[in-house]
């Protein structure tokens, strides 16, 4: 499924909040956290990852993968995880507003 616009950045985030990362663990933990149903491009998650770096909502440094390669690990800031509380509040009430319209049964059932 694809990610409704400006919904990629909060679910870095979101990941992020479990502790440093890098690219390959956020797509999966995204991924395996909605039972497949949402679907990561790399192109997507490095602009979301760049644009979060500029807005100092992550910080990244090189570090070694489990597998001995080369990766950028991301960590959220302290600015991160006040937007993530905000974004999140803000789009789980988007949702349940989507849902309620959504679930509106007619006069004529």
């Amino acid at each position: 499924m694809a990610l409704l616009k400006g919904t990629l950045d909060v679910l870095v985030l979101k990941a992020l909040s479990w502790g440093p990362m890098h690219a390959f663990e956020i797509t999966t933990w995204i991924e395996d956290r909605s039972g497949g149903r949402l679907d990561i491009t790399d192109a997507a998650l490095l602009q979301a990852l760049h644009r979060l770096e500029e807005r100092n909502l992550l910080t990244a440094e090189w570090g070694e993968t489990k597998n001995g390669r080369r990766a950028r690990y991301y960590r959220q800031t302290s600015a991160g995880r006040a937007h993530l509380r905000t974004a999140s509040a803000a789009l789980v009430e988007h949702f349940d507003a989507l849902t309620s319209v959504l679930n509106a049964r007619s006069a004529t059932g």
